[in-house]
């Protein structure tokens, strides 16, 4: 496809599969067991050469763009790690949401590790212990983090993961946020404006907020999406209020389509994917390097790649086991 872009894929038990070259062929980077999980995929902002990866044997770095990774002797190593964000104004400040439920932030880019006091319940339904899918910083405060836990709901720390509070009807009912009432969060975003808006995703609905989680606006995608399961959602890097969700027919499902809106989720537009996906689509990979270049996969191997925002896309030839996350970086 092009030799300019570098992709990453996590799967469930092939390890990461490795393509310097825009998906055309494929390698696994040593450092990684080929047997391995891996759940999360997360590229500095500041530093494309710098990708930390959470499996489900602790959290991996490496420090060449993907070429090659080293296992992160910390105390999550007893932990699966699904979720690594990194703040995008100062890299030394990096999260990891981990299974069992728990976050560990570190302060010096990887290096040392300290679990925060967010809590979470010891079993939930469905997946049994609670996971954090998902973990967001807000770009224009980042003392504002989020994590999205399945099946946990969500929660919010304002001074940079020190202290952490439930939001949402599900978790703190007649209190906070009565509106975002289920605790199944599939994804977590920020759109930075003025105020900040953070999305929620659930299996059929997203949740916008703009005051930390005190209250939440659904926005009624059943009425819009052609398929009723919601999975995760992304964000344009150089227009926040283009979002992009993954869509099926059931969680286990056998088809998926790829829904992208334009006006914060106002308005949504079913993306012309050059074949049926064969089951729902899953998650993205985003780099602010090409704003308008979106990898996307369905959840049992197939990746798409689209150089225009969606609006066109190439179906990678190789296909995969299940994938649970994808990025792409610059050569």
């Amino acid at each position: 496809m092009s030799n300019d872009f570098s992709v990453l894929l996590g799967t469930v038990g092939t390890g990461i599969w490795y393509s310097d070259d825009g998906g055309d062929s494929w390698t696994r980077p040593p450092g990684i067991w080929n047997e391995t999980s891996v759940f999360a995929i997360t590229s500095d902002p500041q530093n494309d050469n710098v990708i930390f990866a959470g499996a489900n044997d602790g959290l991996y770095r490496s420090d060449n763009g993907g070429r090659s990774f080293e296992h992160i002797e910390a105390p999550m190593d007893q932990y699966a790690i699904w979720s690594v964000a990194v703040d995008p104004t100062n890299s030394s400040n990096v999260f990891a949401g981990c299974r069992p439920g728990a976050i560990f932030r570190s302060r010096d880019g990887g290096a040392h590790w300290d679990k925060t006091s967010a809590d979470f319940a010891p079993e939930c339904a469905n997946v049994r212990w609670p996971r954090v899918l998902a973990m967001a910083i807000d770009p224009t405060n980042p003392q504002i983090v989020w994590a999205g836990a399945e099946v946990d709901g969500v929660r919010v720390s304002t001074d940079g993961g020190y202290t952490w509070a439930k939001t949402g009807a599900a978790m703190e009912p007649g209190t906070m946020g009565l509106e975002l009432n289920d605790p199944d969060i599939h994804g977590v975003v920020v759109s930075p404006g003025s105020p900040s808006t953070v999305i929620v995703s659930t299996p059929q609905e997203l949740f916008l907020g703009t005051d930390n989680g005190r209250s939440w606006r659904p926005l009624g995608v059943q009425e819009h999406f052609p398929m009723r399961y919601c999975r995760n959602i992304a964000l344009k890097a150089d227009d926040p209020n283009v979002i992009f969700v993954g869509n099926g027919d059931a969680a286990i499902g056998q088809t998926g389509t790829v829904q992208r809106s334009s006006d914060l989720g106002e308005s949504w537009e079913t993306l012309p994917l050059p074949c049926v996906p064969n089951t729902p689509m899953w998650a993205f990979g985003m780099n602010a390097a090409d704003p308008d270049r979106v990898v996307t996969f369905s959840h049992y191997g197939q990746v798409f790649v689209s150089n225009n925002s969606g609006d066109s896309w190439n179906k990678v030839d190789r296909e995969f086991s299940e994938i649970r996350c994808a990025a792409w970086v610059p050569n």
